[in-house]
């Protein structure tokens, strides 16, 4: 493992009505182990073969009285919370949760971008490691669907470094960007299909040995299909809506 920089994605949150139930979802179709975070503490790390990769806790009230749906939440390493913070509202973002310390962890916020999509940005106490994304059970894909890719990409690469590394052309819905950190491709980025009404969201991608099997389990313990099975460059990927209606994606890298 090698130390996270600066823009990586470093943390995953899965925010639920049921803790319990998206537990036994997720241990089965990914295959993720869980641990108790502390002593009195509703929040539970998700564990893969590499250590801790995120948690889950219940939604919280205020949030699921207003309407918020069951989702998952990415976290993005940055070296100052509150100068990102300030950044993001120059540039016409939202910021939905303001700077809080987490006691021993860190410093975080959850942002809106400012064509509606939301990320948390972290500012970690101690060194985090990067996993490899590669691995079984890992989150090898951070993906954003908006309304303006490219408007996207300008505000993103403001305020976490990112580069453009590659692009695709996908015709009537422009062009696929895959952005990284370096040489690290960490996702894509694309404008959501004419006539889709979908919010501009994030999609993560987790990494599984067997997808038909994956999808197999998933969709006896009631996810929905929202797009595939099908192959991508370099593996295949389907995506889904769990059991309580957040968006998750499954891959499976062609082994050379």
């Amino acid at each position: 493992m090698t130390s996270a920089d600066n823009g990586h994605f470093v943390w995953y949150d899965h925010l639920t009505r049921d803790p319990q139930a998206a537990i036994a979802f997720y241990t089965e179709v990914v295959g993720w182990r869980t641990q108790p975070f502390g002593e009195g503490n509703d929040y539970t790390l998700w564990l893969g073969s590499q250590g801790p990769l995120g948690g889950v806790m219940k939604l919280p009230d205020d949030a699921a009285s207003k309407g918020a749906p069951s989702h998952w939440m990415g976290n993005v390493k940055v070296k100052n919370v509150d100068e990102t913070v300030e950044t993001v509202k120059k540039l016409g973002g939202k910021i939905h949760k303001a700077p809080t310390d987490i006691p021993t962890v860190g410093r975080f916020a959850v942002i809106e971008d400012p064509q509606g999509a939301s990320i948390s940005v972290f500012e970690p106490k101690g060194e985090m490691l990067l996993h490899d994304s590669t691995k079984e059970g890992e989150i090898c894909w951070n993906e954003l669907v908006t309304r303006d890719s490219a408007a996207a990409f300008e505000f993103y690469s403001t305020i976490f470094g990112w580069k453009i590394l590659q692009e695709m052309d996908m015709g009537p819905m422009g062009k696929y960007r895959i952005y990284g950190v370096g040489d690290k491709q960490l996702g894509g980025m694309m404008t959501a299909p004419p006539g889709k009404s979908m919010p501009p969201s994030w999609m993560f991608y987790a990494e599984v040995a067997d997808l038909d099997a994956a999808l197999g389990r998933a969709t006896k313990r009631g996810a929905k299909v929202l797009s595939g099975p099908m192959d991508v460059p370099g593996g295949r990927m389907v995506q889904l809506a769990d059991p309580q209606g957040a968006p998750i994606a499954l891959h499976q890298l062609v082994k050379k």
